[in-house]
């Protein structure tokens, strides 16, 4: 190179320095870094159940925790109350492409759970089945028939999941199998389960042995919901005859909160170690009242607050990771005088959701045979509970479903806001049966 041409090359060097100093102050940060953190998982609406991440499998849990306190419960919050976490998966999940996928009234559907008659579908429920597109489904009254014919019923049922009638989604599909004088199936293949009450006398290990082996025949009869464990504490044996929906029944562990915890959260666990989901009910208690909401109005439990030692089994049990809750239908004027609690933003979310830290599925008491709520429209029953914060509306009576579904529909087309609510509930819903195996591949 020539002595005259020298500038030109040096201008050109100085610059290839400066875009290489340019890219090495880009990029070097970020190798040196590591790889870049995508943002944290929202916990999921219908998470992961006791002793299981899945419906599917058992891991440990936290010991219960009900004596951890002279008050029993969690310290109040100062906050609002935040909303519930209903995403359960990122927006390109498989529930979120279904629920894409779907009418508003198979939306709709997702969050109404219907009765049929354990012996069989009658014509009701197939209707709510096929042309409301409901996509749950309780099974009612008595069955002796046995595991066989049981499995059979559930296949009859699962078999109404067409593309027409909910995009071929699955039903959850439950009972009442809680032992004693609430037991739905019986029959060769069930056990005869005792009474909570005896329950309650077994060691936590062992009952959580035996409800798996209870959770097993429900699971061979094509079950995977079991609207037990009852976490309600009566105060004592004394009080129990006259503490009609619960201890009457023997439906009670014990008569503190610590072994209503110990055994509720055993059962609980031996559900989920068959595949089972347990729902502990109701939420937040029966155990003071004296009337039975199924059956008498102007049920009321007076003493019970918002940080009450009684609602400690229904904490523990959600840290514990039980993924479903099912609500009491009475009301409890020390939380919210103005609504039963199955209608109360204060119980669902401020309590459930904000002081407990819940964020699974919420299911109803039967919002159609009960007794408490025959001053309430039918139709306002099911958009109440929604907007409310609950995920999932049972209805027991298979006649008045309709218009609870239509009173859902009616509002969501009327309020966009409601309809984003029914969605949430919905997509909630879609997750949690994608984690059991229930969404079409």
């Amino acid at each position: 190179m020539s002595h005259r041409n020298w500038k030109p090359w040096a201008a050109v060097a100085v610059g290839l320095v400066a875009v290489l100093a340019v890219v090495g102050a880009l990029v070097l940060p970020r190798l040196l870094a590591g790889p870049t953190a995508g943002p944290a998982p929202t916990p999921s609406a219908g998470a992961t159940g006791p002793a299981s991440a899945s419906p599917s499998g058992a891991s440990s849990q936290p010991t219960p925790t009900a004596t951890r306190t002279a008050a029993g419960a969690p310290p109040a919050s100062s906050a609002p109350a935040p909303r519930p976490s209903t995403t359960a998966a990122p927006a390109t999940s498989r529930a979120a492409q279904i629920l894409a996928s779907m009418s508003l009234e198979q939306r709709v559907g997702q969050v109404i759970m219907v009765s049929s008659p354990a012996a069989g579908p009658d014509a009701a429920a197939l209707d709510a089945l096929r042309r409301l597109h409901i996509g749950n489904v309780f099974l009612k009254g008595r069955s002796t028939a046995g595991v066989g014919a049981v499995a059979g019923v559930v296949q009859s049922i699962r078999a109404e999941a067409t593309d027409a009638a909910t995009r071929r989604v699955g039903q959850f599909v439950a009972t009442d199998q809680e032992g004693g004088q609430v037991q739905v199936l019986r029959g060769p293949g069930f056990s005869d389960m005792p009474t909570a009450l005896a329950q309650g006398s077994m060691a936590p290990a062992a009952l959580r042995a035996a409800a798996a082996g209870w959770g097993r025949e429900l699971a061979a009869a094509g079950v995977d919901v079991n609207f037990a464990p009852v976490m309600d504490t009566v105060p004592s044996a004394a009080f129990a005859p006259q503490n009609t929906p619960i201890g009457h029944f023997q439906r009670e562990f014990g008569y503190t909160p610590a072994a209503v915890s110990a055994h509720g959260i055993a059962f609980a666990q031996g559900m989920a170690d068959a595949g089972l989901i347990a729902v502990p009910k109701h939420f937040p208690g029966l155990g003071r009242v004296t009337a039975n909401t199924d059956t008498a109005s102007g049920v009321t439990d007076a003493t019970t607050g918002r940080h009450d030692p009684f609602v400690a089994p229904f904490a523990d049990a959600v840290r514990a990771g039980v993924p479903w809750m099912m609500l009491s239908n009475a009301s409890y004027p020390a939380i919210d005088p103005r609504h039963d609690a199955v209608f109360s933003p204060t119980v669902i979310g401020g309590m459930l959701r904000g002081d407990l830290g819940f964020a699974g599925i919420v299911v109803s008491d039967d919002l159609c045979d009960a007794v408490q709520l025959s001053g309430i429209a039918p139709e306002q029953r099911g958009a109440d509970f929604l907007a409310a914060g609950g995920t999932m509306a049972l209805c027991t009576d298979q006649q008045l479903a309709p218009r609870v579904w239509a009173g859902i529909v009616a509002r969501a087309k009327a309020d966009p806001a409601f309809a984003s609510t029914v969605d949430a509930a919905a997509l909630a819903v879609l997750g949690a049966k994608d984690r059991a195996g229930l969404l079409p591949r």
